[in-house]
């Protein structure tokens, strides 16, 4: 009996439009990679680029996978995807043949690995190990399920696991809109007609992971969770309410602590309002509160819509943003809504000019002044992943727009999703930076806390809403303990600041609220503070 091949794993994080891989966000291509060398007959050893970064040593390997890449960088908070410098320094210490997937595999560093895969990593690994040529191919449906299953364990590898570890379960590959091509930015199409995995397969990979005590999860991996299940195949489906209860009904009974979803198509919502309100009333039933509906506008312009084929018009967007919000604007366990949109805008697009800018501007402008609510908007570059594009980013032009979209949308936004007094449950205290912590609950876009005194990190707090800023809200422990808080707590409360909280510090304990307002004089800062301090 031949001795069992070694296979190193090395997760150097993903950041894609249907896949979330920095944490605290597991992404499901590690998983199947996993799955695929398992099924091979390998004994798999996973291992993070964070882990690496410590100090951890590469171990003696057969066989050395890496998968890598942002397509949609993001501002990240306390890690981020391997650099291509990192990679590079990596190489030498990787033995055996060595393969690298995701969107660092077009890079040239790739160059100096034996395989680099554009498509699938799982499947090309798996013919490698079976004897078959290593080429460029998409599992079969079969092979998704099974590699799903096998590879789930190496989550409990992870440094986040079990908690804030968020792991993204996948629904369907490929885009309804594959015909005419789809969106011009966007691979899935290139991916042909929707592969779409049962509520049975899903719902068994997700038990798996709840067995080894997974706590959240993302359904995530397709470009419209409204359409999951659906029978028709025109290029605007009509949604199967049905198969999205029964999937979501086998979600909610797991008892996930955090259960969310990612993207929708809003021409699908505003196309068939009645199946898809079905839809979103299941999302709200069966998920957890703080849930964003990721909806793909790209742009409000006409012409960049038909030159790019856009899959939306402004009036549909609008209309989705609409109904999302009636169906989920309720505040849920977690002090935040239901379910929200969030909004894509990409910029640089063909076609694109000053006026696109001006209509995307006045789109934003409308759903302010409807007060509808934005849980995201999520501005960036076109990346020419699929083709290059002719118009390209005019940087001055970009920049003004999003400080635009900054100071006249988001902060409003923020303040309308969670107002002042909002008590936010859960929030993972992820960084210190200074005197401030920075923290966000789980989810698929969480909110970006900062708390301006030193807290426990890899601690659970609840915040009480005092402020916002662009991108981020302010807030304080909650309930706030006056008698045994630090002064630099005490003085971040609303209206206290240096002076009143060395006056605090010095006169306390306090037995009430009264006894409190003796020393600060000012009945209307105190009763600023009777929903949140506590006497103890």
């Amino acid at each position: 009996m031949g001795r069992e091949i070694k296979v190193i794993l090395i997760d150097g994080y993903i950041d894609d439009p249907a896949a979330l891989g920095v944490p605290p966000y597991i992404s499901p291509m590690i998983r199947a990679v996993a799955g695929a060398a398992m099924d091979a007959g390998a004994d798999v050893e996973y291992i993070t680029v964070d882990m690496l970064r410590k100090g951890r040593a590469v171990p003696e390997a057969d066989v050395s996978v890496l998968l890598s890449g942002n397509t949609v960088p993001g501002k990240y908070l306390r890690s981020m995807p391997m650099s291509l410098k990192e990679i590079g320094e990596l190489v030498p210490r990787l033995g055996g043949w060595k393969l690298i997937g995701g969107s660092a595999a077009g890079a040239d560093v790739a160059r100096r690995f034996d395989f680099s895969i554009g498509n699938d990593l799982a499947a090309s690994l798996y013919d490698g190990m079976t004897g078959k040529e290593v080429g460029e191919r998409w599992r079969t449906l079969d092979e998704w399920n099974r590699w799903m299953l096998l590879g789930a364990g190496i989550v409990t590898g992870h440094p986040d696991f079990p908690h804030p570890l968020t792991v993204e379960i996948e629904t369907y590959r490929g885009c309804h809109r594959y015909r005419s091509g789809g969106c011009s930015y966007c691979v899935e199409p290139l991916k042909g007609m929707p592969l779409v995995r049962s509520p049975d397969d899903i719902l068994a990979e997700a038990s798996r992971l709840r067995e080894l005590g997974v706590r959240n999860v993302r359904v995530g991996g397709q470009t419209c969770i409204v359409s999951y299940g659906t029978r028709d195949h025109a290029e605007t489906p009509r949604p199967e309410p049905d198969a999205v209860a029964e999937l979501f009904g086998g979600l909610h009974d797991l008892d996930f602590r955090t259960l969310h979803v990612d993207n929708a198509n809003p021409a699908v919502i505003a196309s068939f309002p009645e199946e898809s309100e079905a839809v979103l009333r299941t999302l709200v039933g069966c998920c957890t509160s703080g849930n964003v509906l990721a909806l793909g506008m790209e742009s409000a312009d006409p012409a960049v819509i038909a030159a790019n084929n856009l899959n939306s018009s402004p009036a549909q967007v609008l209309d989705a943003v609409r109904m999302v919000n009636a169906v989920g604007g309720e505040r849920g366990e977690n002090g935040l809504p239901r379910l929200l949109p969030g909004l894509n805008i990409i910029c640089g697009l063909d076609g694109e000019t000053a006026e696109t800018y001006r209509l995307n501007m006045e789109f934003l402008r409308t759903v302010r002044d409807e007060g509808l609510s934005l849980r995201r908007i999520n501005i960036r570059q076109v990346l020419p992943v699929r083709r290059e594009f002719a118009t390209g980013v005019d940087r001055r032009r970009f920049k003004r727009f999003k400080d635009e979209v900054r100071e006249g949308i988001d902060r409003v936004m923020l303040g309308r999703v969670a107002p002042y007094g909002t008590v936010l449950g859960g929030v993972w205290a992820e960084l210190r930076d200074g005197n401030t912590t920075f923290g966000r609950q789980t989810g698929s876009y969480p909110l970006l806390v900062g708390i301006p005194y030193p807290l426990d990190l890899e601690t659970e707090y609840d915040v009480y809403v005092t402020g916002w800023g662009y991108r981020s809200l302010t807030g304080v422990t909650y309930p706030f303990e006056i008698n045994r808080m630090p002064m630099s707590a005490v003085e971040a409360l609303p209206g206290i600041g240096k002076k009143r909280a060395a006056n605090i510090v010095r006169n306390r304990p306090f037995k009430d609220l009264d006894d409190l307002d003796r020393v600060l004089g000012d009945r209307t800062v105190t009763d600023g503070l009777k929903d949140i301090v506590v006497f103890r």
